[in-house]
């Protein structure tokens, strides 16, 4: 990182975990710009949790792809960008787990992955990685008080597979600079404190990188 320029800090974490929010308040807080996870325009989204079996593939390809581009994006341009989830938590949380749900063939599962392993080739990792750890409590209840509809059907089943799968890539993640914070019993959203604890420990971060 010697003389380089901070460029790329992404958020990682579960549905519900506070990826979004957080993202913005850092980047009003760093005077970052923003790259958000694409659920609004995404074509597929309610169809997939209406239909997971049918759509699953289609649903992986464009996030893939939608997520490729903002990374090039951000390692063409000259401003640092956070990013709201990674490249890596499809590849290596969602499609896998809905392969070994039965909602994804072997041979869509296998096609995705070989597309993912092409494409990550080509890009550098973040210059940080933030994981926001939480239990499913949390997630749940986070989830429940955004009140999206598409989201009301999501199982505990689902995200307690999903939580697992993010503890066991956390464990190995070796691709850059890793800050982990567990969610569980700040309110970053309401407490400025809570806030402020977690703005020291990026700065932090980002002092040791430079």
């Amino acid at each position: 990182m010697e003389g380089k320029t901070l460029k790329h800090v992404a958020i990682a974490g579960n549905i519900g975990a506070g990826k979004t929010t957080l993202t913005g308040l850092l980047a009003k807080h760093f005077g970052w710009d923003v790259h958000y996870e694409d659920t609004t325009t995404n074509p597929y989204l309610e169809d997939f949790y209406h239909d997971m079996q049918r759509w699953s593939f289609n649903l992986q390809i464009y996030f893939l792809n939608s997520r490729y581009r903002q990374i090039l994006a951000i390692q063409q341009g000259d401003k640092t960008v956070i990013q709201d989830r990674t490249i890596y938590e499809d590849a290596y949380i969602f499609a896998p787990n809905l392969y070994e749900m039965g909602l994804m063939t072997k041979r869509d599962f296998e096609n995705y992955f070989d597309l993912f392993q092409t494409m990550s080739a080509q890009v550098r990792p973040p210059d940080l990685l933030i994981y926001l750890r939480a239990d499913i409590g949390t997630l749940v209840s986070n989830i429940q008080r955004r009140g999206r509809e598409y989201e009301g059907s999501i199982s505990l089943d689902y995200l307690k597979r999903l939580n697992e799968r993010y503890e066991s890539w956390i464990e190995k993640y070796d691709e850059g600079n890793l800050l982990i914070i567990n969610t569980n019993n700040l309110d970053f959203v309401n407490k400025a404190e809570d806030l402020g604890h977690i703005v020291e420990l990026v700065e932090a971060e980002l002092h040791g990188l430079f």
